[in-house]
């Protein structure tokens, strides 16, 4: 992504709002590294635009309340797809 700081700051806040994405997947969809979007989304939006800060910020916090969440899960269908000594997958509720 090609262009001032202060632009992409504002282009990555806005599709985070409107996405509720990650910034590990924000980072993804723009080829930028994790710490690349955190500084932009944390720093530069809140003293560029800070009501988009404010809306980017209460994704950002429900993301990180939902964390230990989609890492659990994760953990749950990894061992559900692996498959037993016999053959048979585990029974996990």
């Amino acid at each position: 992504m090609i262009g001032l700081p202060e632009e992409r700051a504002v282009t990555l806040g806005e599709y985070i709002r409107d996405t509720g994405s990650t910034v590990r997947a924000a980072a993804k969809e723009f080829g930028l590294s994790k710490s690349t979007v955190h500084k932009d989304v944390s720093y530069r939006l809140r003293l560029i635009n800070p009501s988009l800060y404010t809306e980017v910020k209460a994704v950002l916090d429900k993301n990180r309340e939902e964390r230990h969440i989609r890492g659990g899960n994760a953990t749950r269908l990894k061992f559900l797809n692996d498959k037993n000594d016999d053959g048979q997958t585990p029974n996990l509720p």
